[in-house]
């Protein structure tokens, strides 16, 4: 059986039938609004053991991480994509728009975005190949002398996540939320 919600070759069918329905459930919980996560009222909803959501997913954290590990990769897919950009501001605004449009969506994935620290090891893996590709898209940026050069990779993870609290906060909508991402671009641009 494989440890803490990681889905491998060793798990059973029944397991990996109630692993689904737990991911299935708190799917459903985040979608109505409820981000608690709570694991003892997910595994009454998912009809299953508390023991059996607790071996997948030891912790909230762990169960947001698992919902969020396909977005993750599509957000490493997207950095890598903008890595590669011939123009290396527009691969960042493409890239932070990207990440910010889904993080608004989702705040399960925001929170495994700006947390400092994962229980998964595939989180971290994740993250790392982000951080990655996000410092060499600024490498490039900085070259073109598009971004400032006291700004890293983990900067602007926090600073988008900072500018997510941001319109969350507010009651002024998408607009807002154009505002707020367009003083963080700016932000990033070297002091003239």
């Amino acid at each position: 059986m494989t440890v803490r919600g990681e889905q491998g070759p060793g798990l059973r069918a029944d397991a990996a039938r109630n692993r689904a329905r737990v991911l299935r459930v708190a799917r459903e919980r985040l979608a109505a609004g409820d981000d608690s996560l709570q694991l003892n009222a997910v595994a009454r909803l998912a009809g299953v053991g508390v023991g059996t959501v607790y071996r997948h997913f030891p912790t909230p954290q762990a169960l947001r991480e698992a919902l969020s590990a396909e977005d993750l990769q599509g957000l490493v897919d997207e950095a890598r994509r903008a890595a590669a950009d011939e123009d290396a501001l527009a691969g960042l605004r493409g890239l932070l728009r990207f990440t910010f449009e889904h993080a608004l969506d989702d705040s399960g994935f925001a929170a495994v975005l700006e947390s400092a620290s994962d229980n998964e090891a595939r989180t971290s893996e994740l993250k790392a190949e982000l951080d990655r590709s996000v410092t060499e898209l600024l490498d490039r940026a900085r070259r073109a002398g598009a971004v400032r050069g006291d700004v890293e990779a983990d900067d602007v993870r926090r600073l988008l996540c900072g500018t997510v609290h941001a319109v969350r906060a507010g009651d002024g909508g998408p607009a807002r939320a154009e505002v707020y991402l367009d003083v963080l671009l700016q932000g990033l641009r070297p002091a003239r």
